[in-house]
């Protein structure tokens, strides 16, 4: 969400700094309450921060439920921004230095249209990794699981036990195949016909 001029006017009743959810690749988030709001809340992100507005009156089980949705809510507008190939590429590099001490260097990273079984795959001999065209869209840390997942594969081939302990490094690695896997049942479900109108 685009920064708002009017809400950062005058100063916050309260203002607190919180980390993150681990795995996110913002830095912090601030939580600034107003005794002028009364029911809404809004997000946008300040370089590094992401910067929260909330009632005054919330209270800290509400305020932490509120972060929470708003997080998501800003994670899944950005992932809406569709990556071109350059940024998926600069988005496996980063991941690598974060998760595996830049010792996974792919050749190259890039969408693809033809894996429609599968998220990604990986060719250790060649360093490429493809991801499929079905992840755009998607929240940012699934597609970002998937690139981890992908990157791990050029440092251990299989998806034995070593492979595994490699993932753990990506702390959302849990949900994002939840998510993945609520895909996949989603489109086995049977689509009903649509009602007809009288």
């Amino acid at each position: 969400m685009p920064a708002d001029p009017l809400h950062r006017a005058g100063s916050p009743q309260r203002s607190t700094t919180n980390q993150p959810p681990r795995g996110s690749a913002v830095s912090a988030v601030e939580v600034r309450r107003s005794a002028r709001r009364r029911r809404t809340v809004s997000a946008y992100r300040e370089g590094d921060r992401t910067i929260v507005l909330i009632p005054a009156r919330m209270s800290e089980a509400e305020e932490q439920r509120w972060v929470g949705v708003m997080l998501d809510k800003l994670a899944a507008q950005e992932s809406k921004r569709l990556l071109g190939d350059a940024e998926l590429a600069e988005r496996a590099e980063y991941l690598s230095d974060q998760y595996f001490e830049g010792r996974a260097r792919p050749t190259s990273v890039r969408w693809v249209t033809n894996q429609n079984t599968r998220w990604g795959s990986c060719t250790p001999a060649e360093g490429s990794i493809r991801l499929s065209h079905r992840l755009q869209g998607m929240p940012e840390y699934v597609v970002d699981y998937v690139l981890v997942h992908e990157l791990a594969h050029l440092l251990v081939p299989g998806h034995g036990p070593r492979f595994w302990r490699l993932l753990e490094a990506y702390p959302r690695t849990e949900r994002a195949r939840g998510y993945l896997e609520g895909v996949v049942a989603a489109d086995r479900l049977p689509h009903l016909p649509a009602a007809r109108s009288e």
